[in-house]
């Protein structure tokens, strides 16, 4: 069975190698043909963007295959041998932040590369060195935290109750939507400074909308995004009674009044949608999957590896395949994503203007230099958002229908 897994995870990362191979060649010959929404300049400049994150994600992929090939043939027996005299739930919580940590410190070195070398290289990059830390420390030990308190209920679970991999589904689905109901009032904060928008004239616009919409909210922030990322972005964030609308700083610079009150006239798409719980529920029976299919591992596949069979082996396991097990639903969650986004571009329409919206959209992928084209397979894998050309067409803007024969013209725009 060992062997089975090697093979599917190596043509996983095979997969994933070819798309970045396939998108880099995409893109270095598509910025040689007129430049789409942007000026020659900036056309050239997102290009060269999109490959070197493209290229430094080949990268990451071969070490991610070198620490499956790390964890499965040493490093798993290593944590249980380590972990031996411990009990189940002691062992699930050591295992687990230690499979953690080791995984951080390998990955750490591309964080770093990509914020303060290529970030930096396309003037993207705000964040100083000293925030960089603060972040890496504060979000360090909350995951250590959760990690910890998650990993002795699971282990609980597993030790005390039939069914077990049932009740432990629905333990990290109630733990994945709590995450979204205290992310904007408890967690965010963390990292970000939230003000009330000081803009009366603006902020009274937003009400209106919004109460047209239907949206009660805790109110309008602005972000500091600035301090760590010139890019420009909004969300609504909550579930509930917790729901708050956030601006980046950088959106309040960049966009008018009415192209910003389009942009949330999008974002309200979503709400009235439902696509939030949509997406949860998802993701749930995805989950759902997965810990069935871990449920049911065979007791010859622990003495495969030779470990033993507890809790926390069963969740080292569950960590390093939940990437593979997600990739093979990817092209589904982002097919669904792209369905829900013209949707809710088409709501945006009708409630704010769509020439707001497409001059919005415009301005997001200027300032962003999101590149406007991409392979087909990277959108059919990885874009939760729709080309970008596609989106403005469908929202009736002239200016790119005689682009309608190129078939490169393929792109997304974070909103």
């Amino acid at each position: 069975m060992t062997e089975v897994l090697s093979i599917v995870f190596f043509i996983y990362i095979l997969v994933k190698i070819y798309i970045s191979v396939m998108q880099i060649g995409f893109v270095a010959r598509a910025r040689q043909m007129n430049p789409v929404l942007m000026t020659p300049g900036r056309y050239m400049k997102a290009a060269d963007y999109l490959i070197s994150t493209e290229r430094i994600k080949i990268v990451e992929t071969l070490i991610e295959y070198a620490l499956f090939v790390f964890w499965l043939s040493w490093g798993i027996r290593w944590l249980d041998t380590l972990t031996w005299n411990m009990t189940p739930v002691l062992q699930a919580v050591v295992a687990v932040n230690l499979f953690l940590i080791v995984n951080y410190i390998v990955e750490l070195p591309f964080s770093i590369y990509k914020t303060f070398v290529i970030d930096e290289r396309f003037k993207f990059n705000n964040t100083s060195p000293h925030l960089f830390i603060s972040d890496q420390i504060k979000g360090g030990l909350m995951t250590l935290a959760a990690a910890s308190v998650i990993s002795a209920a699971v282990a609980w679970i597993i030790m005390n109750v039939p069914m077990w991999w049932f009740f432990s589904f629905l333990l990290i689905f109630s733990v994945i939507v709590l995450i979204n109901l205290l992310y904007p009032t408890l967690i965010a904060p963390m990292f970000n400074k939230f003000s009330p928008l000081q803009n009366d004239e603006l902020n009274e616009k937003i009400k209106k909308l919004l109460e047209k919409s239907g949206f009660e909210s805790k109110g309008v922030f602005v972000i500091d995004a600035s301090r760590r990322d010139s890019r420009l972005n909004a969300y609504f964030g909550g579930l509930g009674k917790s729901k708050r609308v956030v601006l980046f700083d950088t959106l309040l610079s960049k966009l008018n009044d009415d192209e910003l009150l389009a942009v949330l006239g999008h974002e309200l798409g979503h709400f009235k949608h439902h696509d939030i719980y949509k997406n949860i529920i998802m993701l749930g029976g995805i989950l759902f999957v997965g810990f069935y299919i871990f449920g049911h591992i065979p007791t010859s596949f622990f003495m495969e590896l030779g470990i033993r069979e507890t809790p926390a082996m069963l969740m080292i396991l569950f960590m390093l395949l939940i990437s593979a097990f997600l990739f093979l639903f990817m092209p589904v969650i982002s097919f669904v994503s792209r369905k829900n986004e013209y949707e809710a571009d088409r709501y945006a329409a009708k409630q704010c203007k769509a020439a707001n919206l497409v001059s919005a959209l415009k301005k997001l992928v200027d300032e962003n230099q999101s590149f406007p084209k991409a392979h087909p397979l990277t959108v059919f894998f990885y874009y939760s958002h729709p080309p970008i050309v596609e989106r403005l067409k469908a929202l009736g803007d002239k200016s790119v229908i005689s682009e309608r024969s190129d078939e490169a013209l393929k792109g997304e725009c974070n909103l």
